[in-house]
């Protein structure tokens, strides 16, 4: 069998982040994906955040789309071409692979003594576009071939893990819903571990508030103090037999990933917990689905009630983050985090109730003691 995780970073985020100076230790997503010890796109993959730049495009198993600049950042362009890389990635098959060199390639080959043809241009000095020629052996072809080395039991996984934060998060939703309806995925188990999923402004709801049967474990962080507008976190609509996790968090947005500034976007360390906290969980559920590991943090019960009890005694700290938002401005409603129901808009602290686990959900004032996560921790 092969177990498979996907990792999507979030928005503006990239593979690149666990090195990234803005988080304590790394930003989560692709902390978690480095610290996988398991063989690169046969047993795990990471996949850049709309608005992230171009610097993945080269790698995908799909035609890239405009996931980057303002159009990804804004509106989240590009996450469907996320989406279908790593169902493509699932299969094994890619139906899009990058041909022609760059100039970047083009160089390295040429400093490297690869003997290479010259550079051609056409067109006018206004427009003049180059041709670097054509890679004998693509991206594409090597991962593929990677998969059917390192998959056992045949190329399509046996179970499929998938990580995100922001939208990311939302991102894995779409994933386990296209899942679905394919009729080669369709049967393979799910698990989620969602941090802040937030789908941005304008987002179109189809594929993004709603997992199905697939998913049998949905397990959620949300950001408490978070104000943003266009940062409505979503709880979505679940499956009856699903496994769902919902928990709060304090701290805003990017406090969740790594970011330990007072203010939740730039600073020293300061407020760590949160997101120590997290990559804990993160970690002890991925081990418990199947991923190997290395570096974890493996904090014990006396280190997670010291972190908790850390944060309560730093609560007002907490809720000062609330008038910093993002240019976008800010919004509340009842006085809370503005959250969406599926497809309704509510209050933060409404998300209660039979269907999570625990059933105060979202409703809890303060997680006093890591006893309230141990449906989750083992």
């Amino acid at each position: 069998m092969t177990v498979l995780t996907v990792y999507f970073c979030g928005t503006g985020s990239t593979k690149f982040d666990d090195t990234n100076a803005s988080y304590w230790n790394g930003e989560l997503i692709s902390t978690l994906a480095q610290n996988n010890l398991g063989k690169e796109f046969a047993e795990w993959i990471v996949i850049n955040g709309p608005g992230s730049g171009n610097l993945q495009d080269d790698d995908l198993f799909t035609k890239p789309g405009g996931h980057y600049n303002w159009n990804g950042t804004l509106f989240g362009a590009g996450w469907e071409e996320n989406v279908k890389h790593a169902t493509h990635i699932m299969k094994g098959k890619f139906d899009w692979q990058r041909e022609t060199l760059t100039q970047e390639n083009y160089q390295q080959l040429q400093n490297a003594g690869v003997p290479i043809n010259e550079v051609t241009s056409e067109g006018g000095w206004f427009w003049r576009k180059y041709d670097y020629g054509n890679r004998h052996l693509t991206q594409q072809q090597l991962q593929e071939q990677i998969i059917k080395t390192f998959r056992r039991d045949g190329v399509i996984p046996t179970q499929v893990n998938i990580v995100g934060w922001s939208r990311g998060g939302i991102s894995c939703h779409m994933l386990a819903n296209y899942m679905l309806n394919d009729s080669e995925l369709r049967d393979i188990p799910v698990n989620i571990f969602a941090i802040d999923p937030v789908p941005g402004l304008l987002y179109s709801k189809d594929k993004k508030v709603e997992i199905g049967s697939n998913v049998k474990e949905y397990v959620a962080f949300y950001a408490r103090d978070e104000r943003s507008r266009g940062f409505d976190c979503v709880v979505p609509k679940t499956y009856a037999h699903t496994k769902t996790y919902i928990y709060p968090m304090a701290g805003r947005h990017a406090t969740l990933v790594g970011n330990a500034s007072a203010n939740g976007a730039h600073g020293a360390k300061v407020l760590p917990e949160p997101g120590e906290i997290i990559r804990h969980y993160a970690e002890t559920c991925l081990s418990r689905w199947g991923v190997s590991t290395q570096k974890m943090l493996n904090l014990t019960i006396e280190e997670l009630d010291e972190k908790l009890t850390k944060i309560k005694t730093d609560f007002g700290k907490y809720t000062l983050m609330r008038s910093t938002t993002y240019p976008t401005g800010s919004t509340e409603t009842s006085g809370e985090r503005t959250i969406s129901s599926g497809s309704e808009t509510t209050n933060f602290t409404s998300m209660s109730g039979d269907r999570f686990t625990p059933k105060k959900g979202l409703s809890v004032g303060h997680i006093l003691t890591s006893e309230y996560f141990s449906d989750i921790d083992y």
